[in-house]
């Protein structure tokens, strides 16, 4: 731990990325010295140009080590540096690797190695929510670990599903633990460090959530997991730069299909067009990446023991949601045989309601 106010402390400074802290490190191979090269020392590394070591130098100069370690600490953040022996492997192996990956909660109780990225709009449509939830709630009860970047939409889905099915999950923000973004999801990083897994960042606590870092952060969602499931995405998106990136880094790239008149399925159908695995169930992820769960563990397709009426209701929303009118047509039951029964089946985790008045079946 002695070098690590080192590392701690080139991260700490704006002005340079991962990239140049892991040129320096390697060219010096000690990260305590390659902290204090002056600029003669530092203008023999090839390819540096001598504007960036006097930049890196003028504001190296204005950082104290054991103060920025100290912030950390501070703050009860804990952290892996690149050097350090638990650091995650998967992330060793790609292009650029995060030189500091600061976390709370616990990456130990995740297993890293049946890691799933899931990426996808931050406005997504209902359908991708509900398939994205039927898909990994397929996973329920195994050592799986959900891997997104806790925004909006489609990662949200991925986090909750995760949580809702005693999944460990993994969220990669693009900022310090400073920073909170998006506000909403206040509750759901206190969940997953509360013992569901790890939030983690390449970025010093006091880092902004500057839009540059959204997609910079995306090489960390997919370079942790062994394949990446994207849920919907257009062709400009951050979707797709993952997508991208899970391709460079030799990882498994997987797609949900969508409606084609949706333009957040554009990106998508671009994807499986050139390769991309289709999954429309849990078992094709697993194929794809060939992982095992015990058979009992997946969810069973449909509900048993359904009483009369309320068999009828279920095969009325079975393939799509209705509306209550629809409903009182395909059952033919009076309207209060109707309303109570879609209580009890609420209530049973049966159906649910959308919409307003609208019911489809639960995943």
């Amino acid at each position: 731990m002695s070098n690590s106010k080192y590392w701690v402390a080139f991260s700490s400074i704006e002005q340079i990325d991962s990239n140049f802290i892991q040129r320096l490190y390697n060219y010096f191979g000690d990260i305590k010295t390659a902290f204090e090269a002056g600029t003669k020392e530092l203008s023999q590394i090839e390819g540096l140009s001598i504007k960036k070591a006097e930049n890196f130098v003028k504001h190296r100069d204005k950082i104290d080590p054991d103060k920025v370690l100290s912030l950390v600490a501070e703050r009860g953040i804990k952290f892996y540096t690149f050097e350090d022996e638990n650091y995650p492997q998967m992330l060793h192996n790609i292009d650029n690797p995060p030189a500091v990956l600061y976390y709370k909660g616990s990456l130990d109780i995740c297993n890293l190695n049946k890691t799933l990225a899931v990426v996808g709009s931050r406005r997504a449509s209902s359908y991708a929510k509900d398939a994205l939830h039927k898909i990994l709630s397929g996973f329920i009860n195994t050592d799986i670990c959900i891997v997104s970047g806790l925004a909006s939409g489609i990662d949200t889905t991925a986090h909750t599903t995760a949580l809702d099915c005693n999944l460990k999950t993994i969220g990669v923000i693009a900022s310090g633990f400073d920073f909170t973004y998006p506000a909403a999801n206040k509750h759901l990083y206190e969940k997953i460090e509360n013992g569901n897994g790890a939030v983690v960042s390449e970025y010093y606590p006091t880092f902004e959530p500057i839009k540059f870092r959204f997609p910079q952060r995306n090489r960390i969602v997919s370079g942790l997991s062994y394949g990446t499931l994207v849920a919907e995405a257009s062709l400009k998106s951050g979707a797709l730069i993952t997508a991208n990136l899970t391709l460079e880094q030799g990882r498994e790239l997987m797609c949900i299909p969508g409606l084609i008149t949706n333009p957040n399925t554009e990106g998508i159908y671009k994807l499986l067009k050139n390769g991309a695995t289709l999954v429309t169930c849990t078992e094709d992820i697993l194929n794809a990446l060939n992982w095992e769960v015990k058979a009992e563990q997946l969810p069973l397709e449909a509900p048993k023991n359904l009483e009369p009426d309320e068999e009828k209701i279920y095969k009325s929303v079975e393939i799509e949601e209705k509306g209550f009118d629809e409903l009182l047509a395909l059952t033919g039951l009076d309207v209060d045989t109707l309303l109570t029964n879609l209580t009890m089946m609420e209530l049973k985790g049966i159906i649910k309601q959308v919409d307003g008045d609208r019911y489809r079946k639960a995943d």
